[in-house]
């Protein structure tokens, strides 16, 4: 029997996915623990592998695709298994929009003439709700054969050409150019020369569909809003052929279509003539007076160019991380408490300590041991907020923010407070390889108690950072400077670094972390105190 395999939840907090390759193709024989493809969660690149045994008989989603979390990703069973059923009911993209494609033909085929098929306004995204026609291609009575472009669509991501499944006449347009209608209402009507199509075109598919003839006469009149993207040349009187993409290119760049030169059929202006369009500036002459003028006028200089803006697809991370830390931003009553540390003991601390062979500790390193050393200390700093308790982690686990190509990753030191300096250092180390490499795995990733942010190594010497939830306070560490201090009386040059703590005011009072910024400090200004 047929097996459906849906998106799995790789990580916590992942609700979509997206395949970034597949390892087997369709009718290759899949083992239980083969890998069957690459999946990119929210948080890291991971595989995905079989629980079970058979071929792989469907693919629901394609490389590059996402879909959310339990929508179908593909299907396994036997050797030309007859799998309908299984997409009937596993919810996959196919099985969705073939109900929806003959939905509207089943509620009315006791009134379509044979050989008529309704076209209804298509899903050409995955979180498209409405369509806006930019143009059709095709008028009513025009011959309409498959494959060729009918109109061009503009969803909430880009225009797009939409093309017939069909072979007919174009016999009515329900959604006529500029006008918007929502998925799944009707778009046109295809069918045999001549076929009375009144009864359909008036059913009240959508409010487009019933609209009258003399709004559908106006609607092209919303070009007139765009004298940019004249489709006359001033010059010579003559029209101007170009794809309302490129006019539409043209309006929002300012480009006078007159003077670009079109490459595609009979000399038509298409999107790629436009965004390949560089204005060539004009020197106006001087008028004679000027040129008789003794001193010449100075010349201004007008820039000419473009304004030009590039939209790159946000991947599953970028979207985690925008959620996640907007949902901490405008819940959590963030406040800021900044503290100043000798860094001079650390300096000379950590020189000592690097000098034994193979040792190695960071700055950083010292920073999570002292917090958390510090956190056993202050008990109301490692806590958590829930609507009807205050939830108090007995147990200490440090989160350090890495910095990835595609974001922020925190992986977790578990029970930091029992490693060394050097352990610390150690395994910091290796999980931040393996973030950069997408290889962290959810466990990885989980069960922070507290969260350090270091940017010093950048150069930048104070930030504050959103708390990473459900933490109650997140740690940012500036560089180290050199500037002036008083010691003993004296005005020296000396080390310093600055902390910024970031509290969540529904756990933490004021003076509580207060309180643990000034146990902090004693530990960094007097290393020793953490090697014991």
């Amino acid at each position: 029997m047929a097996t459906v395999i849906n998106m799995p939840r790789l990580s916590d907090t992942m609700e979509e996915g997206t395949v970034a390759s597949w390892l087997k193709k369709i009718g290759d024989k899949v083992a239980e623990g083969d890998i069957l493809a690459e999946i990119e969660t929210d948080k890291a690149t991971m595989e995905f592998e079989s629980f079970y045994e058979g071929t792989l008989l469907h693919i629901g989603v394609q490389e590059g695709g996402t879909a959310p979390v339990d929508q179908l990703l593909c299907v396994i069973g036997e050797e030309g298994e007859d799998i309908s059923a299984a997409l009937a009911g596993g919810g996959s993209e196919v099985a969705s929009e073939e109900v929806v494609e003959t939905a509207p033909v089943a509620e009315a085929s006791a009134e379509i003439p044979e050989g008529v098929e309704i076209i209804t306004m298509p899903r050409l995204s995955d979180t498209m709700e409405e369509g806006t026609v930019a143009s059709w291609l095709k008028k009513v009575g025009d011959n309409v054969e498959e494959g060729e472009i009918l109109a061009e669509i503009e969803t909430d991501k880009a225009t797009m050409e939409f093309e017939s499944f069909y072979n007919g006449t174009l016999l009515y347009i329900g959604t006529n150019e500029g006008e918007t209608a929502p998925v799944e209402s009707l778009l046109a009507i295809i069918g045999p020369a001549g076929t009375d199509v009144s009864g359909l075109a008036s059913g009240g598919v959508t409010a487009a569909a019933s609209g009258s003839k003399e709004e559908k006469v106006e609607a092209p009149k919303k070009e007139e809003k765009a004298p940019v993207a004249e489709t006359v040349n001033v010059a010579t009187g003559g029209r101007i052929f170009a794809s309302p993409l490129a006019k539409k290119i043209a309006s929002d760049k300012g480009i006078d279509l007159s003077k670009v030169k079109g490459t595609g059929e009979n000399g038509r202006i298409t999107k790629k003539d436009v965004e390949g369009y560089t204005p060539v500036a004009v020197v106006p002459a001087a008028p004679a007076s000027e040129a008789k003028a003794s001193a010449p006028a100075p010349q201004v200089y007008t820039p000419v160019g473009e304004e030009v803006f590039e939209e790159t697809k946000n991947s599953n991370m970028r979207k985690a991380i925008a959620k996640s830390l907007g949902k901490s931003k405008f819940s959590a009553p963030h406040y800021y408490l900044s503290i100043k540390v000798d860094m001079d003991n650390a300096i000379a601390s950590r020189k000592q300590i690097n000098a034994i062979p193979d040792t190695k500790v960071s700055f950083n390193d010292m920073v999570v041991k002292a917090c958390a050393m510090a956190l056993r200390k202050h008990p109301q700093i490692n806590t958590q907020w829930k609507d009807d308790v205050t939830r108090y982690a007995k147990h200490i686990s440090i989160g350090v923010a890495v910095a990835v190509e595609d974001g922020l990753v925190v992986p977790v030191l578990p029970f930091t407070d029992q490693m060394t300096l050097t352990q610390i250092g150690g395994n910091v180390r290796s999980l931040a390889g393996k973030a950069k490499n997408k290889k962290l795995t959810p466990g990885e990733m989980s069960g922070s108690t507290f969260t350090v942010s270091n940017l010093g190594m950048f150069g930048i010497t104070s930030f504050t950072s959103i708390i990473n939830q459900p933490n109650s306070a997140i740690l940012s560490v500036g560089a180290i400077v050199q500037e002036p201090v008083v010691k003993d009386g004296a005005i020296v040059v000396g080390n310093t670094m600055a902390l910024n703590l970031a509290c969540d005011h529904r756990t933490i009072d004021g003076a509580a972390g207060a309180a643990f910024l000034q146990t902090l400090k004693i530990y960094l200004e007097n290393p020793v105190t953490m090697l014991a």
